[in-house]
């Protein structure tokens, strides 16, 4: 299935009446009691929800004209009723006419929407002619749980629900890949009904979150982690708190942090909060990224992934998808914050070294001696062990600075290669410890070695600390790490590796924004967050 590029033109939403209401937050219920379902609603209403969703098949003894009316009657928000049966996803396995009269049940009852799916939808809503309360809506709906199909197939999917005389069609896909949102955000926006356009799975989650975006009528929010009706539902609360659901609009620019695995990544709680705290139109999401070529032809409008965070695996890879690459971030030949231009084409920076280096001459600084104007690495012995990414990061930082580089690594011929790229010396792990020509040296760790959960280990012995005046520990988990603490009781300026991570978050909001970072909430965040 081949995926049709994302454009800006997609974005001009139609003019229809609909699209101007905001999209809703419905929070489905999960209870296998009336008695669980009515503590469900209120917290639902407590947590700002929309609507409530009636999951009639998931009540264990359901009698559906005492346990309706006390439902419907007793809900302190709008209702949605859905009495799901096994055929599509749900867990209703009884007679079919029964479902039916239930539902039936339900409008009469005052239930503001029924759910009934596209199979049943035609013969279900000709029995209901004539019957139909004012202000009440069938959602006629579809699930998919093997793939997306394409666009077209799904704009036929919406017109034969249109057909049965639905008021909404609601379309449920499942995400193989992030672009597979692309088809649905296409016919959400171009459809002449109005639409609840979801992608199920991790990689479908931004169909969820972006809904008031591209016009969706209403999206689904959890109550709790645990109780989620369909793969990868957020939760009401992630929607409202951490995505800044009620502030999303149709000229909303996306930002996020591609990665894979990327769910664990705090950036989107950092980014939001701080793009709420200076009314920014903005949101930032985790983009589950299989492959980064195809996200970025897919997704190619200005305002979609105006600028993206990259983490692993993909910091190398996306760099054959810029139209333009930072110098320094060219020669470390990794990236970590792409930012579109207005003329759509991808700059790509390292802010890595920024945010570590920074901070090492910060802690310098600290120290006497520094001249005003001249980096506090000039002239320095300034050892990094380890030459993966973060360790090229610093290697080409300190040297830019006018460091003397020193690469350490476990195997002598990846130290070298580095060492000879940035004009360094070059030893194995094993030598460092017996390394200590002068005295005030820097030392940088970029191994793993100390990391959660081997956090009794250090990559170097605490006797060949002696000779270094400033350490730093680019593991932020935890973030007293052993090295620091034996650091710290030599004598040693020690620099956590939180300090690289929130620095370099600080460039890339600046590269984002043009705007300087909310410095202080960032760190607030972090602190009680990481």
């Amino acid at each position: 299935m081949g995926s049709v590029p994302f454009t800006t033109s997609d974005l001009q939403t139609s003019t229809s009446g609909f699209r101007s209401s905001p999209t809703l937050l419905c929070t489905p219920l999960m209870g296998t009691t009336v008695d669980q379902m009515l503590i469900e609603m209120r917290k639902a209403k407590e947590i700002g929800a929309d609507l409530v969703e009636i999951r009639l098949d998931c009540l264990r003894n359901f009698n559906p004209h005492q346990d309706l009316q006390i439902l419907i009657k007793q809900s302190p928000l709008p209702t949605l009723v859905t009495y799901r049966p096994v055929w599509e996803g749900g867990q209703y396995e009884g007679d079919e006419s029964k479902r039916q009269d239930a539902l039936r049940l339900a409008m009469q009852l005052g239930a503001h929407y029924i759910d009934v799916e596209l199979e049943v939808a035609h013969d279900f809503n000709s029995s209901i002619l004539g019957k139909k309360p004012d202000n009440f809506k069938i959602i006629v709906s579809s699930h998919n749980f093997h793939n997306t199909p394409s666009a077209e197939a799904i704009g036929n999917l919406v017109a034969r629900i249109q057909a049965t005389g639905a008021d909404i069609a609601k379309i449920a896909t499942t995400a193989l890949d992030i672009t597979d949102c692309a088809r649905i955000f296409q016919i959400t926006v171009h459809s002449q009904i109005p639409i609840i356009g979801i992608v199920m799975g991790e990689r479908g989650l931004i169909s969820r979150i972006l809904s008031p975006k591209f016009g969706g009528y209403l999206t689904y929010g959890a109550l709790e982690a645990g109780a989620i009706s369909a793969p990868g539902q957020p939760t009401a609360k992630d929607l409202l708190d951490l995505y800044n659901f009620r502030l999303i609009r149709p000229d909303t620019k996306v930002y996020g942090i591609i990665g894979k695995p990327v769910g664990h990544s705090k950036s989107p709680l950092l980014f939001n909060a701080s793009y709420k705290s200076v009314g920014l139109n903005a949101v930032y999401l985790h983009f589950l990224v299989d492959d980064v070529e195809k996200f970025f032809n897919t997704y190619s409008a200005v305002d979609f992934a105006s600028g993206c965070s990259c983490t692993i695996p993909h910091k190398e890879a996306a760099l054959k998808c810029m139209d333009e690459i930072d110098p320094i971030a060219k020669k470390i030949g990794a990236i970590n914050n792409i930012v579109r231009r207005p003329d759509g084409t991808l700059t790509a920076f390292n802010t890595d070294y920024i945010g570590a280096i920074s901070a090492i001459e910060d802690g310098l600084r600290g120290l006497n001696g520094v001249s005003p104007g001249a980096s506090p690495l000039a002239g320095k012995l300034f050892v990094v062990l380890g030459a993966g990414g973060a360790g090229k990061s610093l290697a080409y930082g300190a040297a830019q600075k006018g460091a003397r580089v020193v690469v350490a690594n476990r195997t002598f011929e990846r130290a070298k290669e580095l060492a000879d790229k940035v004009g360094g010396q070059a030893m194995t792990l094993a030598e460092v410890e017996n390394f200590h020509p002068e005295e005030g040296m820097v030392l940088a760790n970029t191994t793993s070695v100390g990391m959660k959960p081997k956090i009794d280990e250090t990559p170097l012995a605490k006797h060949a600390l002696k000779s270094y005046c400033l350490v730093f520990d680019a593991i932020y988990t935890p973030k007293d790490t052993r090295l620091l603490r034996e650091a710290r009781e030599t004598g040693a300026v020690i620099v956590y590796g939180t300090e690289m991570l929130i620095r370099q978050g600080f460039e890339q909001y600046k590269n984002f924004t043009g705007l300087p970072a909310p410095e202080e909430l960032f760190r607030t965040l972090m602190e009680k967050h990481a």
